[in-house]
């Protein structure tokens, strides 16, 4: 199945203590390359949401954040640094009955020090966490299944331009079938008008003539190749109708098929030959960009 590998997904679910936000974003990249941004609260379902991704994605660069924005202010515990105090405390009596200082500690320089007073936000209950970890896992589907349908959506393009490109490719093909078949038969006639120029002069056995005359016609038969490139062709058809994804098969597929045209370009003869194969490779290298943004 033809998918792009490149889109944009986001989604915000609504929690009673907080607001779930998830966006993901896919670019092209030769194998599934995962990247996460989560908040610490969730580093432990990192494993899982990598599976998700991967239920959804088969290649490509994807960046998957997710963020938790608590709708209501948190909750905090004030904790005295009581072993600092002490330590503080001790100090400024010492200075003090050796006159370099005078007044105690007060409230204020307390605040002012720090880490004397530590103020921590108190962590949610289990449950209320689970909940909020579970609206998460469930935004993170919904916006992995938005970011399927805008790659799906890129892909019916990419398709669409796909089948045009090949389209044009196989009427370049049966045209270079006419013009090797034109240029074979015009040297097979080259080849024989000029052994029969010959045979007055040299004795030559007819039969030996005939069969180097086949030999060397042989040499510029491209049928195989020929053949091969219609099955590439086949071929590509099949794996564009699969459900199942296709970039780097269809990406092998060329390879083998602008094998083949080089093949054929090289045995190939006739007037018409060079400019058939500039445009044939052309194509082929048209393909072969836009295959690299097929998942």
């Amino acid at each position: 199945m033809i998918k792009s590998m490149t889109g944009f997904a986001s989604v915000t679910r609504e929690h009673e203590l907080a607001t779930v936000g998830v966006t993901a974003r896919s670019v092209n990249h030769r194998y599934l390359d995962t990247q996460l941004r989560l908040p610490s609260t969730m580093a432990d379902q990192e494993t899982e949401l990598r599976g998700r991704v991967q239920r959804w994605v088969a290649r490509g660069r994807v960046e998957l954040a997710v963020t938790v924005r608590p709708t209501r202010p948190a909750e905090v515990d004030v904790v005295l640094n009581e072993s600092l105090v002490e330590a503080l405390s001790a100090a400024l009596a010492s200075a003090e009955q050796r006159g370099l200082t005078i007044g105690g500690l007060g409230s204020s320089d307390l605040l002012r020090f720090p880490q004397a007073v530590v103020v921590r936000e108190r962590d949610a209950d289990d449950a209320t966490q689970a909940s909020i970890k579970q609206v998460a896992a469930e935004a993170v589907d919904d916006t992995l299944r938005e970011l399927d349908t805008m790659r799906t959506r890129e892909g019916e393009y990419l398709r669409a331009d796909l089948d045009s490109k090949r389209e044009t490719f196989a009427a370049l093909v049966e045209k270079l079938e006419a013009a090797a078949e034109a240029g074979r038969a015009g040297l097979i006639e080259r080849v024989t008008t000029r052994v029969g120029e010959l045979r007055d002069q040299l004795q030559i056995d007819e039969s030996v003539v005939a069969q180097e005359v086949v030999r060397f016609a042989a040499r510029s038969d491209v049928n195989e190749e020929l053949t091969r490139l219609r099955g590439h062709l086949t071929h590509w058809s099949v794996l564009a109708d699969s459900a199942e994804p296709c970039g780097r098969k269809l990406d092998f597929l060329l390879q083998e098929m602008n094998r083949e045209i080089n093949t054929l370009g090289a045995k190939v003869e006739g007037p018409d030959v060079s400019e058939l194969m500039v445009a044939a490779k052309a194509e082929l290298e048209k393909l072969r960009e836009q295959v690299a943004n097929v998942e």
